[in-house]
């Protein structure tokens, strides 16, 4: 995600380095690549222009202090003007309301019927929720299969009328079934079409109508660009909808809807699809995302990451085995559990400033723990508790029976040395801690 417009920014703020200060000729000239590379990220040509003549203008009025180099001034300025751009703050959703209702709107293909699902589950989970998915899309062959998948995939009910064709009636009557079986929110999916037509407008602008709901969401996929950017303002001028969704913003894409959205329909992005599991969402905040253009990371959305799918009474118990120095195979499994529960390495590894432009062209497989389960896994229960019971003859047995070399094993047994060395010196030491 933003990978060509990081590197892009990058090079034209070098325009400026070795600069004593910051002139029009030198601004104009490093503004005219960063508007190319705008262009090239498939941001609308407006928008491209309107922004760095905003960039421009706040960069020749401010005043460089002796200690800051031009480039870094421009790239503060870039910075401040994107997530500005993006919206300036996060806008969470409307959900006072008992029950909340939610309408999802979109074109098919967006990922509106997945994204549905995941909006539940993390409701769910994060704010105590208790959803129901109504499935509204009564056209496409499977949709209703596809929505009770999603919500069987999450524990959480999808209401559906399989007699019954008219998808506002069926809003309706979910609402009433909502209330009377206790779910706060409910989350109507609804049907989408190859492309914005009349008659789904017609629909959805009817559901609206007989269901008032408290948000209404448009669901577009990252990838498609431009499109992506027509066909929001199209849904806007008919629904007037609360806030945006882009999906597959994990994928190959150059990010300018990410850009030009919120400028072309006034209307902020609330949330950004970053994979398919099912938690993977995430709010969107526009100034960590142009921290992420930029190169500097992600710090606080990873540190929330890991508070989302942190287990308290995981880490208590471990907290109490590290103090006795009894830290084994079976914590060192728990924690790849955790870390796994946060999402895409590579994801999670551009997070962390200067680390996701060393990882450019490395490529990280999510399935990098396997070989250590595997190792883990063909332990013995004992020998999990207790490393130091693995001689040269259970080391090979070890081996063949994950499929792995001895090598390995002998690595991984180094690895867990070193860490109980590391807590034990941890522990005994609390000063450092400080």
């Amino acid at each position: 995600m933003f990978e060509n417009l990081s590197e892009r920014l990058e090079r034209s703020f070098k325009i400026l380095k070795g600069q004593g200060r910051i002139t029009e000729i030198n601004v104009a000239e490093t503004l005219k690549d960063v508007r190319k590379a705008l262009l090239d990220a498939d941001v609308n040509y407006k928008v491209a222009k309107t922004f760095t003549d905003e960039v421009k203008q706040k960069a020749l009025g401010m005043n460089v202090l002796t200690s800051i180099q031009p480039g870094q001034l421009m790239i503060k300025v870039v910075h401040d003007e994107l997530a500005a751009l993006m919206g300036g703050k996060n806008e969470d959703l409307n959900l006072k309301s008992s029950p909340a209702v939610i309408l999802m709107s979109g074109l098919q293909g967006s990922g509106k019927t997945t994204f549905s699902g995941k909006l539940a589950n993390v409701l769910k989970t994060r704010k105590g929720k208790n959803p129901l998915l109504v499935a509204c899309d009564v056209y496409r062959p499977a949709a209703i299969d596809q929505l009770k998948v999603v919500g069987e995939s999450i524990n959480v009910p999808v209401y559906t009328e399989e007699d019954q064709k008219n998808p506002i009636k069926i809003a309706q009557n979910a609402i009433a079934f909502a209330k009377k079986n206790k779910h706060d929110l409910v989350i109507i999916d609804t049907a989408g079409r190859l492309a914005v037509d009349e008659e789904m407008m017609k629909e959805i602008t009817a559901i609206k109508k007989a269901v008032s709901p408290d948000e209404i969401l448009f669901v577009v996929d990252a990838m498609t660009g431009q499109d992506a950017v027509n066909t929001a303002k199209e849904f806007n001028e008919r629904l007037d909808f609360n806030g945006v969704v882009l999906t597959k913003l994990d994928g190959d894409t150059r990010g300018g809807a990410a850009l030009s959205i919120r400028s072309v329909v006034n209307k902020p992005i609330k949330f950004i699809g970053t994979g398919e599991k099912m938690d993977a969402i995430d709010l969107f905040h526009p100034e960590r995302m142009a921290d992420r253009i930029l190169g500097m990371g992600d710090i606080v959305s990873l540190v929330e990451r890991a508070e989302n799918e942190f287990d308290e009474a995981v880490a208590r118990k471990l907290s109490k085995k590290i103090a006795k120095n009894q830290f084994d195979f079976n914590d060192f499994l728990e924690q790849i559990r955790q870390v796994q529960k946060m999402g895409n390495l590579k994801d999670l590894a551009q997070m962390i400033p200067g680390v996701g432009k060393a990882l450019k062209n490395v490529d990280i497989d999510d399935n990098a723990f396997k070989p250590i389960e595997a190792i883990i896994y063909s332990m013995t229960p004992k020998e999990r508790e207790n490393p130091q019971l693995l001689n040269g003859s259970r080391r090979a047995r070890i081996a063949a029976g994950s499929g792995t070399s001895i090598q390995e094993v002998n690595r991984l047994l180094k690895q867990m040395d070193d860490m109980r060395k590391m807590m034990k010196k941890f522990q005994s030491n609390p000063l450092k801690r400080r």
